[in-house]
C-alpha cells in the first residue's frame, strides 16, 4: 500500500525565471536549495517541500511544450501551508510587493477546513496561502 505523508515538490514550467524567483524568494520567504543548470532546474525549498522553477527555453522545459500563458497554464493552483496565518499582515505583506491577493475565505485542506488566500505568480499560477484548521 502506498502512504502518502505531503507534498514533495512541485515542477513550475516558467518564460520569466528572474521574476519568478523574487516572487517565491522575496514575497513567499523560499530559499534556493539546488540549482542543476545542465537541466535547466532551480529548486527552492518551501518548508518540507520543495517548488522547482524549469525555464522553458532549457533543456527540460522545452520537452514540456509550449510556455505558459492565458490558454495553456500548468495547473489550476497549488496550497502552502502558512503557520503563523496572520491574514491581515500576509495580505498587507504581499500588497507591498504588487501583488494582488484575493479575499481571505475558509477552504477545504489536508488539514481540514481553515483560513486561506489565493494569489497569483507572476506568470498566471495560483498559490494558495493556507492557515491552520479551524478548532
Amino acid at each position: 500500500m502506498i502512504r502518502l505523508q505531503g507534498l514533495d515538490h512541485i515542477v513550475l514550467r516558467v518564460v520569466d525565471l528572474d521574476r519568478m524567483l523574487r516572487f517565491y524568494c522575496d514575497v513567499l520567504g523560499c530559499t534556493v536549495e539546488r540549482r542543476q543548470e545542465a537541466l535547466g532546474l532551480i529548486q527552492l525549498r518551501a518548508g518540507s517541500a520543495l517548488i522547482d522553477l524549469v525555464p522553458v527555453d532549457g533543456k527540460l522545459g522545452a520537452a514540456g511544450g509550449a510556455p505558459p500563458g492565458a490558454q495553456g497554464r500548468n495547473l489550476d493552483h497549488f496550497c502552502l501551508r502558512v503557520e503563523p496565518f496572520d491574514a491581515d499582515r500576509i495580505r498587507a505583506h504581499l500588497q507591498s510587493f504588487g501583488c494582488t491577493p484575493g479575499p481571505v475565505a475558509s477552504r477545504y485542506g489536508a488539514q481540514g477546513q481553515g483560513p486561506s488566500i489565493y494569489v497569483p505568480d507572476p506568470e498566471g499560477n495560483v498559490v494558495e496561502l493556507k492557515g491552520p484548521p479551524d478548532a
